[in-house]
């Protein structure tokens, strides 16, 4: 779930007046039961129950599949209403940061699973996108004090394409609608890979910049603290340039005094 600070209203559902601003104290008072939450929530729930509908008698039984595929459709639309309804009223908590993310893959993950342990579908193809997903997450926490990796246009595309393509494998499709969902899986799984590599060239490229960044400023940081230490050597050498000028004068004035009877 993604968006930005709640309102100054608590997080009451209302948006942000036009040209008004958050303050500090706006941050994070967005209620733990707001709608986008309770989305998320409904997703949690609808994973155990998609796996029980899925395999009622055997998991073969067309009717038990298609409401199985119900529940699975219901839990796509959630992610799809509660992203949004987070973005447009700034309903950010978080438990809706950790519990979103947590919910899409588990959906997913249960969805590949129940088609692969029933021999729907081949388990290298779960093993590939699961793979992806659990390693981009990982990737993701890699590189979280350089940065966050946003999603892409073609990440978008991989995860409609998954759950087009997961949702008509668990219907129990015949004849051209089972040719097309083969082609559909294979779009998905050929995204999967390419936005999986191009989110580690982000890594790698984010995570280059921000130890370039961190040298810098820690070259920077004994360059000002050299600095530092040598101006705070230099009013040392002017007292003791000063204190020999000053003996300088004093023996000047005893020469002078000394000649004075010569006069």
């Amino acid at each position: 779930m993604t968006g930005v600070p709640a309102s100054a209203a608590g997080g009451a559902g209302r948006p942000t007046p036009p040209g008004g601003k958050l303050g500090a104290a706006a941050v994070n008072q967005a209620s733990l039961w707001n709608i986008a939450n309770i989305l998320t929530m409904v997703r949690l729930v609808l994973v155990p129950a998609f796996v029980v509908l899925m395999l009622q008698d055997g998991g073969y039984d067309p009717a038990w599949r298609a409401w199985a595929w119900a529940a699975f459709a219901v839990a796509m639309i959630t992610d799809i209403f509660d992203g949004h309804l987070a973005r447009a009223y700034n309903l950010v908590t978080d438990f809706g940061k950790i519990a979103d993310p947590i919910a899409d893959k588990a959906i997913m993950a249960a969805g590949l699973l129940c088609l692969s342990a029933l021999g729907d579908l081949p388990w290298w193809v779960t093993g590939v996108i699961l793979f992806r997903e659990l390693g981009i997450t990982l990737m993701r926490f890699w590189v979280i004090r350089h940065g966050v990796i946003p999603a892409s246009r073609g990440g978008k595309m991989k995860t409609l394409a998954q759950g087009t393509a997961v949702g008509m494998y668990v219907l129990m499709l015949t004849g051209p609608l089972a040719t097309l969902r083969w082609w559909v899986m294979a779009l998905a799984v050929v995204l999967t890979v390419v936005t999986g590599l191009d989110y580690v060239r982000q890594a790698v490229v984010l995570r280059r910049r921000g130890l370039a960044a961190e040298r810098a400023a820690a070259r920077q940081a004994a360059a000002g603290a050299a600095s530092e230490a040598a101006s705070g050597t230099a009013p040392g050498t002017g007292t003791a340039s000063g204190t020999a000028s000053g003996t300088g004068t004093a023996s000047g004035t005893g020469t002078e005094s000394g000649s004075e009877p010569g006069r």
